[in-house]
């Protein structure tokens, strides 16, 4: 077995599989990359049983196909230090020593038997859409961060894909804060629901960030996948039934709050360091048309005060939130204003972006309050 490839190329492509491999595995074999050669396609494959993601490229030169696994390690380790030049690897099939020519030198290693590595998962009975890559990276970076940890819900730790003839909606939650991200343009034609871990859709977005290209996902019952651009992603579904979302989503909000999302955003950077370290609670109090914020831990006699300027239709009222919740969904949103939609202290608040630029996008953000401290 033996081909040839450019040392950055392949530095890229197994930087991109390295999010599959776990930091501890109970299986050896999952701190390797499967490197399958067949005629002039390279395929690469990194897998933790859950998750499975394989890599096709095109290597200069081909010869004697064959497979073998490597350690991800030491070879990621070695790649990034090289020059962007051609790597010539030999294989021997018998013995498993892996030889490595570059400018630089000559490097040996030992692989190990791809018979030991796990299979590459076959779905069966799939239904199957194409997603603009765009919409699918919009939806999971506007929604994995709310994802929850929480082992006795582990529906909570993904995001619900939620297919309709008329539009596609993606929800996350923890159940202290929830966000709902909703494309008028994702007319798919068909009705499905799914929950994706968070981890493959941490991998997927990165690696859907750039290009504009249609992703071809395929699901059944307990499997998806993604395909695209020489990229194919097996993800375990989680399986349960997801909470109704709708249902926790507060309709009657009579006090309204607009602020400059980036002024607020800067403001609760600053207090939260000044904040009760448990509760990171950063108090806001509305009055007329001032927005009074502070934070404080009485424990060390610590507290940060600033005032901000915002309209304000409703009653004066006081309520207090995560500064944590608060910046991660905030820091989402790409408008210059922020709505917050309130009915009480001690109910869920909402947030809105005001004006936003895609006309087809439909966000909602809720996060719980933190119940008041007394002073």
């Amino acid at each position: 077995m033996k081909f040839i490839i450019n040392s950055q190329t392949l530095l890229r492509k197994l930087q991109s599989l390295s999010g599959i491999i776990n930091s501890s595995n109970t299986l050896p074999i999952l701190d390797d990359f499967l490197f399958e050669l067949d005629e002039s396609v390279l395929k690469v494959t990194a897998t933790d049983l859950e998750t499975t993601m394989v890599m096709t490229m095109e290597p200069t030169m081909a010869d004697e196909p064959g497979k073998i696994t490597i350690q991800a390690k030491l070879l990621l380790d070695f790649l990034k230090y090289l020059p962007d030049a051609p790597l010539t690897f030999t294989i021997d099939q018998t013995t498993l020593a892996v030889e490595i020519l570059s400018s630089e030198g000559k490097y040996k290693l030992t692989g190990h038997n791809a018979e030991d590595y796990p299979q590459v998962p076959e779905l069966a009975d799939t239904t199957s859409v194409d997603i603009a890559s765009s919409l699918l990276a919009a939806g999971i970076s506007k929604t994995v961060f709310a994802t929850g940890n929480d082992e006795l819900r582990p529906v909570m730790g993904g995001v619900f894909f939620e297919l309709t003839p008329d539009y596609m909606t993606f929800v996350a939650t923890d159940a202290h804060k929830l966000v709902r991200y909703r494309r008028m343009d994702a007319q798919l034609g068909l009705s499905a629901s799914f929950i994706v871990p968070r981890k493959p859709l941490n991998v997927l977005k990165n690696l859907l960030a750039n290009d504009e290209f249609p992703v071809a996902v395929e699901y059944n019952i307990t499997n998806a996948s993604f395909a695209f651009q020489g990229v194919k992603l097996y993800s375990r579904l989680i399986e349960g039934k997801y909470p109704a979302y709708e249902a926790v989503i507060p309709k009657d909000n009579k006090n309204l709050l607009t602020v400059d999302r980036l002024a607020f955003v800067n403001s609760v950077k600053r207090l939260s360091p000044f904040a009760n370290q448990s509760t990171h609670q950063v108090r806001l109090r509305i009055s007329g048309q001032e927005l009074l914020m502070n934070a404080e831990d009485i424990d060390y006699s610590n507290e940060g005060v600033e005032r901000l300027a915002c309209t304000f239709e409703g009653e004066d009222m006081e309520i207090g939130f995560n500064s944590k919740f608060l910046l991660d969904m905030v820091s989402n949103l790409e408008t210059d204003e922020i709505c917050f939609e309130l009915s009480g202290p001690t109910r869920a608040g909402i947030i809105l972006p005001v004006a936003p630029e895609n006309k087809e996008e439909n966000i909602l953000m809720l996060v719980m309050p933190v119940m008041l401290a007394q002073n």
